[in-house]
């Protein structure tokens, strides 16, 4: 049974940074293309990033380009979202999800492309 546990998520000023890790399990992970999407109440979920199962091509959304870094181990079954130059608008709850290896919208982001979700890990941005 698949599964993605988020973590790396906090309180953190603006202007700071943050590193979040997904560890996966369950799954081919080194063969699979995987991203990260954040949602706030009352929105629907938005793409951050996706990165391919081999690490060498990645995406980014525009809201966050310059400023985030997706990155992979194949060898420890994780992923990274490494932020900088934290806004409050980039406050909202933080997901990691596997895409389906079907449909190739995953690297647009589209979120139906994804399999596989994890719970989530809260990210706030104080200003």
């Amino acid at each position: 049974q698949a599964q993605l546990v988020e973590s790396g998520g906090g309180l953190v000023q603006a202007g700071g940074s943050l590193r979040l890790s997904c560890a996966a399990s369950g799954f081919t992970f080194r063969y699979t293309s995987m991203g990260w999407f954040r949602q706030t109440p009352g929105k629907e979920r938005e793409f951050v990033a996706a990165i391919s199962w081999s690490g060498g091509n990645t995406y980014y959304a525009d809201s966050v380009k310059g400023r985030c870094t997706i990155s992979r181990d194949n060898a420890k079954n994780t992923q990274i979202l490494q932020m900088i130059s934290l806004k409050p608008e980039d406050t909202a709850v933080y997901y990691c999800a596997a895409a389906n290896g079907r449909d190739q919208r995953w690297m647009r982001g589209n979120s139906n492309a994804y399999d596989h979700w994890g719970q989530g890990t809260q990210v706030t941005v104080s200003s």
